[in-house]
């Protein structure tokens, strides 16, 4: 089987191409930085699954389409999509300069509105496929100095739904994660230990876990927060 990847070469997307490698998956990763991509592809080569790389700036929609209609990859037999590409730009709502929040849109909302409908459209001809979308607890309720990152994911999680509500009669699933605080890149330097964090593994095995339930089963949502953080 073959799986998409968007924001792959880091956190959350990294474990999640790692442990689908490991387990048989082909691969496309897709993420802004060539050499980053071309070390991950070196990884997970030995696993012995193909690997195909592309590099794209999913906050330009020009660059988005570009790679869904690249011709170097065949997307009919996707099975898993990955919407994990994703921007948080601190900051005060009130306050921001309008780029910061059209960034986070583009990039939070908008591709995962591109990509998801170019492969939903493929997976409900085949009567088959899984949808993960990487939202946030943001998603739920707004975090502080986050309030233009709390409006797009809000607003992933909602074309979540509505992508569920229409894929689900053609037997496509549909999930949201919403994950708290997660130990990943944009907590670098940081004094609070490993063990208070979700960890990018933890989302993996749990989205491999979901993958492997019954045929009928469709789990809506995966809230994933820390202990006691």
């Amino acid at each position: 089987m073959k799986a998409v990847i968007t924001g792959a070469t880091k956190g959350i997307g990294r474990a999640i191409a790692t442990k689908l490698a490991q387990n048989g998956y082909d691969l496309v990763l897709v993420a802004r930085g060539l050499d980053e991509l071309d070390r991950l592809r070196q990884e997970l080569t030995p696993y012995g699954n193909a690997i195909f790389t592309q590099v794209a700036d999913c906050s330009v929609k020009e660059e988005v389409y570009a790679f869904l209609n690249s011709t170097a990859v065949d997307f009919d037999n996707v099975a898993v999509l990955v919407n994990n590409v994703g921007i948080f730009l601190p900051g005060s709502m009130l306050d921001e300069d309008d780029e910061t929040f059209e960034k986070q849109q583009h990039i939070n909302t908008n591709a995962c509105y591109y990509i998801s409908k170019f492969f939903g459209k493929k997976m409900r001809s085949a009567k088959r496929g899984h949808i993960f979308n990487i939202c946030s607890v943001a998603s739920k309720a707004p975090v502080k100095n986050g309030g233009s990152y709390s409006v797009t994911k809000a607003a992933m999680l909602s074309l979540n739904h509505v992508l569920r509500q229409e894929l689900a009669p053609h037997n496509v699933k549909v999930t949201a994660f919403l994950p708290g605080s997660t130990k990943t890149s944009s907590w670098e330097g940081t004094a609070i230990p490993d063990e208070k964090f979700v960890q990018p593994e933890d989302i993996a095995e749990t989205l491999f876990t979901i993958l492997n339930l019954n045929k009928g089963v469709n789990v809506d949502e995966v809230l994933i927060t820390p202990l006691d953080f």
